[in-house]
């Protein structure tokens, strides 16, 4: 029966070693998925209260401890534990009646951890364990001698060699352990950012959404109001107005009025504190985040470029043809840019798009927006920080090309929105002012004094 016990220990050692490879591969790849899974679907306010930092931290050294540290720590700690369990086997082959003392050894190991927790001083712990240690070496030599007649002298020495390693395992045990708890706290990390709130649903199953949606590209507001966070101020306060088939509406105001934010509530970046915003008469809020926002396009001021080639970033999802992307280009007057170019549409494209100039960046953007030409475009300043040349080029191609589309362009030079069917004044939150560009001068009102300071009138 002797050899059985080490095949026993040996298979049990084996056995845990796998389990906790795999295990710990099992738990590693859970938890980064629903890291992943959460932080791509956080809203913005999330990133914008979060240091970079903290999310790269939680990529690299909190994942790099899950995967290596803690199943290491694990591995080591119960290969201590069994190499523990086979000192206590030998000695109780080679004298039964350690048993009485192994017992209470055991018990005296386990309340010496749980005072170790409360008093957190690691030479009281080497102290205690040295002293246990050495009593099992004690007790295996005593029962040894007392044992003499039916002993052999190789069972003792052996007993008592094995319980000479005691000190060194126990002083190992702990060791990993600590290590292992000090390592956990990664996975706490984690979890925290698992388990922050995410935004709503990307697809909503059974949508009744028609896939033309939006036909015609009507838009209403009724009575919307937006935060940016709970407790601060109304960034917009009871919207009402609405935006028929086609018309091309500029909307205008101070620093801080609340023009950028009826462009983040459409595309629900924030979600709406109160009231509701329709889009061909369904609630936006009903409609799943990834359906809304493919099918309403937007020119950013900062244009939005990512390391890559330059096809990848005017068609991330390979969804349309070289010659529809040339064309796009040609309208975006990008063509003689990129045909002198080596690679034309595999020109590589920096971080952020560093190589290329500012008013090319917008342009790839609208070039962008080209090529999926939705029902609805949005226009956030798109030209506030390219020179007036560029300026113009965006402007008649949105004129001419995106016609039939209703456009809604927050205006940075007034100019570019004095021929538009309706302009909207805001003041912090309020809408002050709707009407066409030449009534609202006529009217005197603060469209006039703001193109009075323009010098339009």
């Amino acid at each position: 029966p002797h050899p059985q016990m080490f095949q026993i220990v040996g298979i049990a050692i084996f056995g845990t070693t796998v389990a906790i490879s795999l295990g710990g591969i099992i738990a590693s790849r859970h938890l980064h998925l629903d890291l992943v899974n959460n932080v791509l679907h956080s809203p913005m306010s999330f990133f914008e209260s979060t240091p970079s930092g903290n999310l790269l931290n939680r990529f690299s050294k909190e994942i790099d401890s899950i995967d290596c540290m803690i199943p290491d720590g694990l591995k080591m700690m119960l290969g201590y534990v069994f190499k523990l369990l086979e000192v206590c086997i030998i000695v109780l082959m080679a004298t039964p009646f350690a048993g009485v003392v192994i017992l209470p050894l055991t018990i005296s190991i386990l309340l010496c951890f749980q005072s170790f927790y409360v008093a957190t001083s690691c030479q009281w712990l080497a102290v205690n364990l040295e002293f246990l240690g050495n009593l099992l070496v004690l007790a295996a030599a005593i029962l040894s001698v007392m044992g003499r007649s039916t002993l052999s002298p190789g069972i003792v020495g052996l007993a008592v060699s094995h319980s000479l390693q005691v000190t060194g395992i126990l002083s190992w045990i702990v060791r990993a352990w600590t290590d292992v708890e000090n390592n956990i706290v990664s996975v706490e990390r984690v979890k925290e950012y698992a388990e922050t709130t995410k935004e709503a649903p990307w697809t909503i199953e059974d949508s009744p959404l028609p896939s033309d949606w939006p036909r015609s590209g009507s838009i209403g507001f009724q009575e919307y109001g937006l935060q940016y966070r709970r407790g601060l101020d109304w960034a917009l306060k009871e919207i009402s107005f609405s935006v028929n088939e086609s018309e091309k509406v500029g909307i205008v105001g101070r620093t801080g009025a609340g023009k950028s934010s009826l462009a983040l509530g459409i595309f629900r970046i924030l979600e709406a504190a109160k009231g509701k915003i329709f889009i061909d008469g369904i609630n936006i809020a009903e409609v799943g985040l990834h359906e809304l926002r493919s099918r309403i396009t937007i020119i950013p001021q900062d244009p939005v470029l990512f390391s890559g080639s330059l096809r990848m970033n005017l068609d991330p999802f390979d969804g349309y043809t070289d010659e529809d992307v040339w064309r796009a280009l040609e309208l975006a007057h990008l063509k003689n840019f990129v045909c002198g170019l080596p690679d034309k549409l595999n020109h590589e494209c920096s971080e952020g798009g560093e190589n290329l100039s500012l008013g090319q960046r917008q342009l790839v953007c609208l070039a962008r927006a080209l090529l999926r030409k939705t029902k609805i475009l949005v226009l956030d300043e798109a030209t506030a920080a390219v020179d007036l040349e560029t300026d113009n080029l965006i402007q008649s191609t949105i004129r001419t090309q995106f016609e039939d589309c209703t456009v809604l362009t927050i205006a940075h030079r007034l100019n570019t929105i004095m021929d538009y069917t309706r302009v909207i004044v805001m003041d912090r939150g309020h809408i002050t002012e709707m009407d066409s560009p030449s009534n609202l001068i006529s009217q005197r009102g603060q469209f006039y004094r703001m193109c009075r300071e323009a010098g339009l009138v």
